[in-house]
């Protein structure tokens, strides 16, 4: 009987595992053990996603919290490899580009235990963000490939990688199409914060390019404030933020800064936004699942096909005033018709597939 030990850590990861996991546990002759590392721990960004996305309690909570890159990954590699050895699963599953995705893998891989990565071939080409050593590094010590998108095959097959790369598709699709239901049945969100369908812009700021750098940082919640003359700005703050920005700064004339919120009122936030302004990959994404305009605070991105596709533009944060600019073209909407460039909502299951095939 097959036993798969899946890894996670962190927001995006537990949103991923919700879609394999589910598929995984109602696959006959499969045994998962589920693992958190603890990468996240406020409950306000781990806990209540395993609540509200109904995902098993995790078997393994190893509580390493928060440190320095290398202090972190270190403690991961550790307490990782005591798990694999106790468990010795056929398969260990990693996801995205966490400190997490990083840890698991290379542990995974020092004891010749087979490694699946899903999301993988992603690329930014910009060695500055450590989560592009994590994707890199996972990428080449894994033994099977999931990539959610073309583009990621063909950076897969320019590394040398195409063999042990498959095509499923994007889990995080399945996972909207699984939750956006019943958010519109459970959430309250936009009754609570007073804004109305289409009449407000979603923001998102925490990746260390942007919180650790003032001048970036200042930039994007000026431009911000100074768009939400125009119109409201919701922006659920991540305790990352908040702590480098200071709550007297980030209380601005406009922003609706609240404390993050649960996945059912992020997709609720979403899905009625009139446009979206994040620095997050995941979040990216979600804006195009919901047919929503994206701004990405960067200067690059990992998700080139929606810039392809006119769906996102790049707005790197060197000034308030470009920031806003930014944002009011975005207004006018899309350059080109919304396509399916992410699957059919059935990556979970070929994931699953694949992995008995092997």
């Amino acid at each position: 009987m097959p036993k798969v030990l899946s890894i996670v850590g962190a927001r995006p990861q537990f949103i991923k595992a919700a879609a394999v996991s589910r598929v995984l546990r109602a696959t006959e002759g499969f045994t998962e053990v589920l693992v958190h590392t603890g990468q996240h721990y406020d409950d306000r960004m781990s806990e209540i996603f395993f609540r509200e996305l109904g995902i098993p309690a995790a078997d393994r909570n190893l509580g390493i919290g928060s440190g320095a890159h290398g202090q972190q990954t270190g403690r991961m590699l550790e307490a990782l490899e005591a798990v694999m050895q106790a468990e010795r699963p056929d398969w260990v599953l990693v996801y995205g580009d966490t400190n997490s995705t990083l840890a698991g893998a290379l542990a995974a891989a020092k004891l010749r235990i087979r490694v699946a990565h899903v999301e993988a071939g992603l690329r930014s080409f910009n060695r500055a963000m450590p989560e592009e050593t994590n994707r890199v590094v996972a990428d080449h010590v894994a033994d099977l490939l999931f990539a959610p998108t073309d583009a990621a095959m063909r950076n897969l097959a320019q590394e040398g990688l195409a063999a042990l790369a498959v095509r499923t598709g994007d889990v995080m699709y399945d996972a909207m199409l699984h939750y956006a239901a019943l958010a519109g049945q459970s959430s309250r969100i936009l009754a609570s914060l007073g804004v109305a369908p289409r009449q407000y812009v979603l923001a998102t700021v925490h990746r260390a390019e942007n919180t650790d750098d003032p001048a970036r940082l200042n930039a994007i919640f000026d431009g911000l404030a100074r768009f939400s003359e125009h119109l409201p700005v919701v922006l659920p703050l991540h305790p990352r933020t908040r702590k480098m920005l200071g709550d007297t700064r980030a209380m601005r004339p406009g922003l609706h800064i609240v404390d993050p919120v649960g996945y059912p009122d992020m997709v609720e936030l979403e899905r009625h936004a009139r446009l979206i302004a994040t620095d997050s990959g995941g979040v990216q994404k979600e804006a195009y699942f919901h047919k929503v305009p994206c701004v990405t605070l960067r200067t690059e991105t990992e998700w080139v096909e929606l810039v392809e596709a006119g769906w996102n533009r790049l707005a790197p944060p060197t000034s308030a005033q470009a920031i806003g600019e930014a944002l009011s073209s975005a207004l006018e909407g899309p350059t080109r018709a919304w396509t399916g460039l992410y699957g059919d909502g059935r990556a979970a299951r070929a994931i699953v597939a694949e992995l008995a095939s092997r």
